[in-house]
This record gives structure tokens, sequence and C-alpha cells, in this order.
């Protein structure tokens, strides 16, 4: 695995084509997800997921980490690609076809997936609720580690912290999401 942040994998999209690769794996079955759960349906899903990919793709050199992490600038974008499909009835595609990428037909086995993909969120509600009820600060830091991947020097800066604090922040943060979870049957 990759050991680099997003913000340096999007950099090094241009020189390094496996870069982006290396984020797009860390990002797919999240980006589904977040499709999935808006439109249920499974190939309206991947073809926004391919999309806001391919987007991304195309526009990487744009992305400026000083607006903020690479995950919410690729939502940005996905949020983009869904409201236009809501309005206009249909995927866009301009990004996919100036790079020369095919739609993706999907298998039976790739819908179930997606599918699967939407239903696993369902579940993730008491999850939500668990972070939701987190202070901020240990919200954050477990969000920047366990979603965003981020290592603990880098949250710390943005945080304008300790390295031990936010260790301390995620190890509170986690313990008390568990213990929130346990609480509810999960």
């Amino acid at each position: 695995m990759d050991a680099r942040s997003d913000d340096d994998l999007l950099a090094a999209t241009r020189a390094e084509p496996e870069a982006f690769a290396v984020f797009y794996r860390r990002h797919v079955h999240g980006l589904l997800a977040f499709f999935a759960r808006r439109v249920h349906d499974a190939e309206l899903a991947a073809d926004l997921t391919a999309e806001t990919f391919a987007s991304a793709l195309d526009g990487a050199h744009r992305h400026r980490p000083d607006k903020g992490p690479a995950a919410a600038w690729l939502y940005g974008i996905a949020r983009r690609q869904l409201g236009h499909a809501l309005r206009k009835g249909a995927v866009e595609d301009r990004a996919r076809r100036r790079l020369g990428m095919n739609p993706i037909a999907l298998t039976d086995d790739g819908l179930e997936r997606v599918e699967a993909l939407a239903t696993a969120g369902a579940h993730s509600t008491l999850l939500r609720a668990g972070l939701k009820a987190l202070p901020a600060d240990q919200r954050e830091a477990v969000l920047a580690r366990v979603l965003d991947e981020d290592e603990y020097v880098d949250i710390a800066t943005r945080a304008q912290t300790s390295e031990s604090v936010i260790r301390q922040r995620v190890s509170r943060g986690l313990t008390g999401l568990r213990h929130r979870l346990e609480g509810n049957g999960a």
C-alpha cells in the first residue's frame, strides 16, 4: 500500500499515473456506496462513479490542498455529477469521452456488489450517529485518520497541535464510538 497522502497522490498523477490508481483504489468503494445510497440503481451508481473519477483524473492538477483534503475535493466532484444527473436525467460523460474511456459494463456480480455497498450504508446509521455525538476535535481526528487514512503527523500539522495530542484524540474518539455502538447493540 502506498503511504502517500491523497494530496501527494494527486500531485504526482501527471508524472506517475499509478499514483491516481492508488487514489482510486482508496476511494472507489466509498464513492460507489455514496452514489448507490442516493440513486438506488447500481448501474447508475457505477456510471456516476466512473465519471467522477474521470473528472478527477482530468482535473487532478487543479486540486489545491490548501482548500481542503483530496477526499472532500473528490466528493465535491461527485455531488456535482449527481446534481447534473438528477437534473438532466442522464450521467454526464464528457470527462470519460475526453480521456477516451469506455463506459463500464457491469456483470450481475458487479451489480450485486454495488447493491451490497448501498445496503451496508443503511447499517451505518448508528455509526454516523456515534460520530456525530463525539466532541468535534475527536470526530475530526477519527475521520482524518480512519476515513481519509491521513498520517498522525499530517493531521497534527493541520490542527496545529502535536502528534501525541492527535493520537490521544483518535484513541478517545474510537473508544467513545465503540462504547456508543456496543450500547446500542451494534
